[in-house]
């Protein structure tokens, strides 16, 4: 078997690829991440991954005042070389426009960075996504991680403004309640009826 030989695309100009430049490749495959100025091509998705997106974005949606709004793998730039789609985000609602033609948007619009871990996927939604998010000044995080059977366990942090960092401030297990970015009450066991 010989091997096709890649697209023009595939191959980053000096420098490495920004984030306008995913709007202007259109032979990219759906929900291509840029982490660092090089391209991130997503791996097909579980089905944990998938449940735990739907109840959260279920849950979110539910409990999310008239300012914000819910999306599910919209990209966020972050900075020139940054634009990783968390797989939800809650967003201030002037961002989202009426034509829902958007692409992405931007960190400062952001409100809530949401990544389900995937086996793929674990350095960079535990490691370096969470550190993009908070340098972007992005308040809140979740990290999802497959716990018992397929129920999820949320990991929920806050942005420390001083260091820029994330603080850990609970884990959830069978029902998350939260009272910051917004009063949210999800009940997780509810997965097993999904």
């Amino acid at each position: 078997m010989t091997a096709e030989p890649l697209p023009a695309w595939a191959f980053p100009p000096p420098g490495g690829f920004t984030a306008d430049d995913l709007d202007r490749m259109p032979e990219l495959p759906p929900h291509t991440e840029l982490i660092d100025g090089s391209l991130i091509f997503v791996s097909p998705q579980k089905y944990f991954h998938s449940l735990a997106m739907y109840l959260l974005e279920k849950g979110l949606r539910t409990s999310a005042p008239e300012t914000l709004r819910v999306c599910r793998e919209m990209t966020l730039a972050l900075d020139k070389r940054n634009r990783p789609e968390p797989d939800i985000s809650v967003l201030r609602a002037e961002a989202v426009s009426a034509e829902a033609d958007e692409t992405g948007y931007d960190a400062a619009d952001a409100v809530l960075a949401v990544e389900v871990v995937l086996p793929e996927s674990e350095e960079r939604d535990r490691k370096r996504k969470p550190q993009l998010y908070a340098e972007a000044g992005i308040r809140h995080f979740w990290l999802v991680e497959k716990g018992e059977g397929r129920r999820p366990v949320i990991h929920v942090f806050e942005l420390d403004p001083v260091t820029r960092t994330y603080v850990p401030t609970s884990i959830h297990h069978d029902r998350l309640k939260v009272s910051v970015p917004f009063t949210i009450d999800i009940d997780l066991t509810e997965i097993d009826r999904l």
